[in-house]
């Protein structure tokens, strides 16, 4: 019997090996310890080979553990899958090419016997003018926002993503994270594997560090952020001391001076980043939202 009052998530001593070419063994995932709360957002950021992944495929009932245990909503992985209580977004694979994206939606539908969801989840995928479109010929943005809404399609109460956006352009991950944060806003768990710093920061309320399959640090992301790094302010300079050739020299000696009675030491000027440069070229529309943002 499921326990209402269980926790999304708990992992205790959770161990994972595997074989090494060399006939050694290979130590994945090393005794995690973890509880995550029912509506949490939370992502599992590292380095690739830090044990993400391995830790994902336990919590879905893919691989079994060496030592430890693992439980979903009070249950075993399994049992939650098969309730319809948790669903994924898996890397690579899971889709027919030659079927449409709407007759992926629609059999993955009827298996759970919710053909009432197909055309909200194509809506919550934003891929209701895609749903014509064979899956071959879907970017590979498309097809992971195809597997977003197959997650979608039991009405799930965790999804967990494994590396959801990797092989997706700028653009794609946008709009990927733009369709995650509403389905977030209706109150799912959410536990996101990823490399990517960004991703972590703009999305996850909680960051759990790992590196050499354990987990290293676990805590609020704003106090991830602050524990390995500064704070940083940004501001735009006046148009008329921002020339193509660069900021004016005088101009930036006496800002220096200005804020050096404020224990400022170091004042460093920087190009806006690639993606935002990316993003701000492809927009449709123009913004008048200053470029500068402190954080």
């Amino acid at each position: 019997m499921t326990d209402t009052h269980a926790p999304a998530i708990r992992t205790s001593g959770l161990r994972k090996t595997f074989r090494a070419a060399d006939g050694g063994t290979v130590v994945a995932v090393d005794a995690v310890d973890l509880v995550v709360q029912p509506g949490e957002i939370v992502a599992f950021l590292g380095p690739n080979g830090a044990g993400k992944t391995t830790t994902v495929d336990m919590l879905l009932g893919l691989t079994r553990p060496d030592a430890g245990t693992v439980e979903v909503f009070g249950t075993s992985p399994a049992e939650a899958v098969r309730a319809g209580r948790v669903s994924a977004v898996m890397q690579t694979g899971g889709l027919l090419n030659d079927f449409t994206v709407e007759e992926t939606v629609r059999a993955i539908a009827a298996l759970h016997g919710r053909t009432d969801r197909v055309e909200l989840v194509l809506e919550r995928a934003r891929l209701t003018d895609l749903a014509p479109r064979r899956v071959e010929a879907c970017s590979g943005g498309e097809q992971q926002r195809l597997k977003f809404a197959l997650a979608l399609v039991p009405d799930p109460d965790l999804v967990v993503l494994d590396e959801p956006t990797t092989g997706m352009d700028v653009g794609a991950r946008q709009e990927f994270w733009r369709a995650m944060r509403a389905d977030a806003a209706l109150g799912r768990t959410i536990v996101f594997a990823t490399h990517y710093l960004a991703e972590a920061d703009a999305f996850a309320e909680r960051t759990v560090l790992m590196n050499h399959g354990r987990i290293v640090h676990d805590a609020a992301t704003t106090d991830v952020r602050a524990a390995y790094g500064g704070r940083t302010l940004t501001f735009r300079p006046p148009a008329a001391v921002d020339g193509t050739d660069g900021i004016d020299a005088d101009w930036l000696a006496r800002v220096r001076r200005a804020l050096a009675p404020l224990g400022v030491t170091d004042v460093d000027v920087s190009a806006a980043s690639l993606e935002a440069a990316f993003l701000a070229l492809t927009a449709e529309a123009s913004t008048t939202e200053p470029i500068g943002a402190a954080r």
